[in-house]
């Protein structure tokens, strides 16, 4: 028996040193490791490599896994600044050179709402020193623009300003586009008092009669700009000073007269109205479908006449819808100004890309029964082939935004939504109607 018990003993202590080995040991299959021996970045356009190499978390001599690099790879991925992140590497005995190739994504422009506080070049000095790949511009989404809001912040904190940035893309206030918006949220703010520089603006009635657009409203730098641009600028324009200067809004911050304890803003826009212009004429290069003489008799102005503005650009317009009535979908306009300072008289010189003409392709309809379709298709005047006119499509397609008996008659059509889109093939020239209805 006592044998017996010290047998049963040193198995035990041998099953125990077993186990202790086994936990000591590495593991049978380690993930295989390199040194990098050089990092590169291929694709940049907008961005400096180090910065991007930087970004990464990685550097030159680190000994790193696959794992690790693809880390680092989903890093740059998720900055937002690329809209693909890939890498491959090359290996040299242990040692690697790595390459990251990228796409880069959209940026947009950036403005600064509602920060009366601080200028733009301010703003942007203090993202420029939180944020290593800012180059005055944002991606839509992604850690490197939440890295610029909290940059902001930042900023807003070193001033015992207590608010929270937001950010959205939006439409630029003037000309085609988007940007980025940075807003600051819980600090009440309000335009206490707004005034132009100019007896012009200060003398016109129906200036004054949209000033409310802006005062008492809360201060908001994209309101002024659109009211700088849609009733300030077109004001000057229709009364010949083409080369105006208006702008920037300048904002000195206030105590509210409502509540002292509240900041208020007091604004101030110039305006230096510069010359006012008259017509001199126009000359047209590219026009090849209308005879320049047929250009000329939509041009309401005679030498000598005040140069409207407003008029102007409705001359451009018009001339742009008669192309695209005569199937000239593509066409493009540019109107170069030729001023004289000496004169004050303005020549406009005007060429015309035309491009193909278009002719009407399918019509397609989704969304309604048959008998309705057939019923808008027999409504329906240019036919398969015919020279399309994208200015009878415009106005058609504000008729089938709602059901009418104008076009179904007594049939009971019932639809909440209608959706609309031109397929264009620019190979053959025709262009496909699509209508959708739900």
């Amino acid at each position: 028996m006592k044998r017996y018990l010290l047998a049963c003993l040193a198995f035990y202590f041998l099953f125990l040193a077993a186990l202790a080995v086994r936990a000591q040991a590495p593991p049978a299959n380690p993930a295989p490791s390199s040194t990098i021996n050089s990092i590169k970045v291929t694709g940049l356009q907008k961005f400096p490599q180090d910065q991007v190499i930087t970004a990464s978390g990685l550097k030159k001599g680190d000994v790193v896994t696959a794992a690790q690099i693809q880390d680092a790879t989903n890093t740059l991925a998720a900055l937002g600044i690329f809209s693909a992140v890939n890498y491959r590497f090359t290996s040299k005995g242990t040692a690697i050179d790595l390459e990251f190739q990228v796409t880069e994504a959209p940026v947009y422009p950036i403005s600064f709402d509602n920060f009366p506080w601080f200028t733009s070049a301010e703003i942007g000095d203090a993202i420029r020193s939180q944020v290593g790949m800012f180059t005055g511009a944002a991606p839509d989404s992604g850690t490197m623009i939440d890295q610029m809001t909290a940059a902001i912040e930042n900023l807003l904190a070193s001033k015992k300003i207590n608010g929270s940035v937001a950010h959205q893309l939006v439409a630029l206030p003037v000309g085609d586009g988007m940007e980025m918006q940075f807003r600051v949220e819980g600090v009440p703010l309000r335009v206490q008092s707004l005034k132009i520089e100019d007896p012009i603006a200060a003398n016109s009635e129906r200036l004054k009669d949209r000033i409310s657009d802006v005062k008492g409203q809360p201060y908001s730098l994209f309101a002024l700009e659109l009211f700088e641009n849609e009733q300030v600028r077109p004001l000057y324009a229709s009364k010949g000073f083409l080369r105006a200067q208006i702008g920037p809004p300048q904002s000195q911050l206030v105590s509210d007269v409502n509540d002292p304890k509240v900041s208020a803003a007091d604004v101030i826009l110039p305006v230096h109205p510069g010359a006012a212009y008259t017509w001199k004429g126009v000359s047209w290069q590219g026009n090849m479908a209308q005879l320049s003489s047929s250009l000329d008799s939509m041009v309401n102005l005679k030498p000598g006449d005040m140069a409207d503005g407003i008029k102007i650009e409705n001359i451009w317009r018009n001339i742009t819808f008669e192309y695209m009535r005569r199937g000239y979908l593509d066409m493009k306009l540019d109107a170069e100004p030729q001023m004289d300072d000496a004169t004050h008289q303005v020549f406009y010189r005007v060429n015309i890309t035309e491009g193909p003409l278009y002719r009407m392709g399918q019509l397609i309809i989704t969304g309604l029964s048959l008998d309705a379709e057939k019923r808008l298709r027999q409504v329906w005047q240019i036919a398969p082939g015919q020279v399309f006119d994208n200015n009878y499509y415009e106005s058609h397609m504000t008729i089938f935004a709602k059901p009418s008996r104008e076009i179904f008659g007594d049939l009971p059509v019932h639809y909440n939504e209608f959706g609309h889109l031109l397929r264009p093939d620019t190979n053959r020239h025709v262009v496909d109607v699509l209508l959708d209805f739900k």
